[in-house]
């Protein structure tokens, strides 16, 4: 009986060691399969490499074996080394395994623990001063947070978060391979750096990782994702999301969003309310309802309503009527100055930086912001709009800008920031509006820059049917006159419509645009969108490109962009950015922006239009200014410099309704407050003339007929393009036959007409003759877009 059992113990001890055995043998057997395929993965794609490598090198007619014998002997030797050639598959897949986990050692040596997900973090207040250190605002002054339990969020603002940033949340492990199979497509086709990042990748972001944009960070950010989704539930992970992220201004979470924008409970929100904060943090200053385009809070909540309703969460109908839910924010109460200065530079920062670091990095932002220049500028608007009311005019907006520097000095978005009633909340500055005759110097540009015309160029102004689009078009002047042969200094400086289109006719509108794009703007896209009306306004514009644009003319034909920054320290007292003058973009020879300088800054050129002491002319300086009207009243612009500073205002309503149509001529509306705006910069400052450069030269003309002087003709002097200066004398009369009527030149022996000798010259647009010593008649239209 005792041997029976020492048996049975012998026996049971024998099957234990063969069950150790068999799985002993078949763990190496599966880790010899298992590092053998890494080795011919491995190889495989080596050698692919390595072909294709040697196909380049044959179509580049480069032989590695006759360029560099020795090296490629070198390469043969160690592909067949012994080592590497005998049972290579296993010796390289053990050196593939090794590297991997070197390679994620490397990696990940430095990154936390997933646990600390429940810490907290102390966040630092970014500040943003003016250019002499006063305070503008604190981006960053508290970090409001209420948690919640998943349970108290509403299933419309789970089901809408997920539809907009991780529709497959529930099915992943941390990471989307076909986000990332789409992200690498975009980096790589693109040529800029995309996301694909999930809920989870998010949160570690947000609570582990720099903002920086780079492969390494990306990385870390997949292997702490992993890490996470083994940590915790996919409940737990959401909830943790949803409570940590930024909503924008001090929230944090969705129950400070909740309270923030619509001052109440979480769980209350609508799908409506819901669906707008699901799409915030994505990029919160840039879809604030708050910020300075409540538009794109709107659209934002739009596409998340249809990505719900893509993923089922919702039908048609709920999306339509959430859509169409007029939302009721909170007032929102916050102290700062220069709003929307502070605004467009908390955007900026967001942008480049990144939410986090912009809304608690411990940031200090000194900008090129003057607070007493903007409180200045504000107050100015603002006195003024209130005396247009009774002229339907609501709103009004400025920038004041240093075109050598591209610095801005003074950023007025409207009339009151805090208005509901008028949208004040929107930078006016930054929004796209119509020009109307302010974006003319560009199209002459254009032209003196190509020698289609010179200042002395004569125009005929007079009724003109322009074919070629899809209806005739028939533009006539702000004064409803015609005014027959005028040179284009006189043309610019009154702001003619029919010369202005004939130049753009010359030009092409597709010149004026890609000039325009040189120039800074870069809101003329499709180009067939646009005809001859683009030189009178019939394209949208923001100010701040403008500013650029008619800076390149202060500065002797440099583009430099605008700057709102000029130093920014982070938490730890390192420097991420100073500004220093930049070289800027060549668009014109200097001789280009001095001639239309000459021409805006010439009184006497624009005194038919707006009469010899107009608010045009600053006492003591020489000011270059144009001014522009929509001809449907909506828009009226005033945009002037010096070779150091530039103003440029602007007058209208948000809705975009018209005003009253008193606002018709150049210097109403926007041209008192441009003008007090300057005089108040200019005032302590030496007058700066608009140096003549050394392309330039100058002579006395006829003022007939804009050629060389004569002495039967009145004579002015004019600036001209070196090599463009007219040869001949033009003022020579000439046998024509003229209509008694009209005065037009017409064919011989035409009826009601009669033989004259006459000074005739040539029209620029129409190649034909035109009698500029007749007396001329011409029917008289209603006025159209203003000067």
């Amino acid at each position: 009986m005792w041997l029976i059992h020492q048996m049975a113990k012998i026996s049971l001890i024998q099957k234990i060691i063969s069950i150790l055995f068999g799985a002993v043998i078949g763990f190496l057997t599966w880790f010899i399969r298992f590092v053998t395929f890494f080795g011919d993965i491995t190889i495989w794609i080596v050698k692919n490499l390595l072909i294709s490598t040697s196909l380049i090198l044959k179509k580049l007619h480069f032989d590695i074996r006759k360029r560099t014998p020795k090296v490629a002997k070198k390469i043969e030797a160690i592909i067949h080394h012994p080592i590497i050639y005998q049972d290579r598959s296993f010796k390289v897949g053990i050196a593939t395994i090794l590297i991997l986990f070197i390679a994620i050692w490397f990696f990940t040596r430095d990154l936390p623990s997933p646990k600390q997900l429940d810490k907290k973090e102390v966040p630092q207040t970014t500040k943003i001063y003016d250019r002499n250190q006063k305070l503008l605002y604190n981006i960053y002054t508290d970090q409001n947070r209420t948690l919640v339990s998943l349970n108290d969020i509403p299933d419309s603002l789970i089901k809408a978060t997920i539809a907009i940033e991780d529709k497959d949340f529930y099915k992943h492990k941390g990471f989307d391979i076909y986000g990332i199979a789409r992200a690498t497509r975009k980096t790589v086709f693109e040529g800029s750096l995309q996301g694909g990042s999930t809920i989870t990748q998010q949160l570690v972001k947000s609570v582990f990782l720099s903002p920086e944009r780079t492969i390494n960070r990306k990385i870390k950010e997949l292997y702490l994702a992993f890490r996470v989704e083994m940590a915790f539930s996919k409940d737990k992970i959401l909830e943790m999301y949803l409570n940590q992220v930024p909503y924008g201004g001090t929230a944090w979470g969705v129950a400070a969003a909740a309270e923030q924008y619509f001052g109440k409970n979480v769980k209350d929100l609508t799908l409506a309310e819901s669906a707008l904060l699901a799409g915030l943090p994505a990029a919160p200053s840039y879809y604030s309802p708050f910020g300075q385009n409540p538009e794109r809070a709107k659209t934002r909540q739009k596409f998340v309503l249809k990505r719900m309703t893509a993923e089922g969460y919702i039908s048609k109908e709920e999306e339509e009527t959430a859509a169409s839910e007029k939302l009721e924010f909170r007032q929102a109460i916050v102290d700062i100055k220069a709003p929307h200065f502070v605004m467009y530079v908390r955007e900026y920062l967001a942008e480049k930086y990144g939410e986090t670091v912009a809304a608690h990095g411990g940031l200090k932002v000194t900008t090129s912001l003057d607070l007493d220049l903007q409180d200045t500028t504000q107050e100015i608007v603002r006195e003024n709009i209130d005396k247009l009311e009774k002229y339907k005019v609501s709103n009004g907006a400025a920038l004041v800008t240093k075109p050598k520097t591209g610095e801005i000095l003074a950023m007025v978005g409207s009339k009151d920031f805090f208005d509901k009633s008028i949208d004040g909340n929107v930078n006016v500055t930054i929004a796209n509006r119509q020009p109307g005759s302010s974006i003319k110097p560009i199209n002459y540009a254009t032209a003196l820059m190509r020698n289609l015309i010179t200042p002395a160029t004569i125009i005929i102004d007079k009724p003109t049917n322009f074919s070629g689009g899809p209806r005739p078009y028939n533009p006539v002047n702000y004064d409803g006159k015609f005014h027959g042969p005028v040179q284009v200094r006189y043309a610019l400086g009154n702001s003619y419509n029919i010369p202005a289109v004939k130049v753009l006719a010359l030009n092409g509108v597709g010149e004026m645009i890609k000039m325009a794009r040189e120039m800074g703007i870069t809101t003329f896209e499709d180009e067939s969108r646009y005809g001859l009306s683009l030189t009178l306004g019939g394209g949208e514009v923001k100010m701040t490109e403008m500013a650029t644009a008619f800076g390149v003319f202060a500065n002797e034909g440099t583009r430099i962009d605008l700057v709102p920054v000029l130093k920014i320290v982070d938490s730890n007292g390192k420097v991420l950015e100073e500004f220093k003058q930049k070289s800027g973009k060549k668009v014109f020879s200097p001789d280009v922006p001095f001639l239309i300088s000459s021409i805006l800054s010439d009184n006497s050129a624009r005194t038919a239009a707006f009469g010899p002491s107009s608010l045009l002319n600053i006492k003591g300086k020489t000011v270059a200014v144009k001014t522009g009207t929509t001809d449907d009243k909506r828009d009226n612009w005033t945009i002037g410099y010096t070779p150091s500073f530039l103003v440029a205002t602007w007058v209208g309503n948000n809705d975009n309704t018209p005003m009253n149509p008193f606002i018709t001529s150049g210097i109403t509306g926007a041209t008192p407050i441009w003008n007090e705006i300057i005089t108040e910069v200019l005032k302590d400052k030496i007058n700066e003339s608009f140096k003549i450069p050394s392309g330039v030269t100058g002579m006395e003309i006829c003022t007939v007929t804009g050629g060389a002087k004569n002495e039967k003709c009145g004579s002015r002097f004019e600036y001209f393009i070196a090599g463009t200066e007219p040869k001949q004398d033009t003022f020579v009369k000439a046998r024509v036959w003229v209509d008694k009527e009209s005065g037009k030149v017409v064919p011989a022996g035409t009826e009601n007409a009669e033989e004259k000798e006459e000074v005739v010259i040539k029209d620029l647009y129409s190649k034909q003759d035109f009698c500029v010593s007749c007396p001329q008649a011409y029917p008289q239209p209603q006025p159209s877009p203003n000067p």
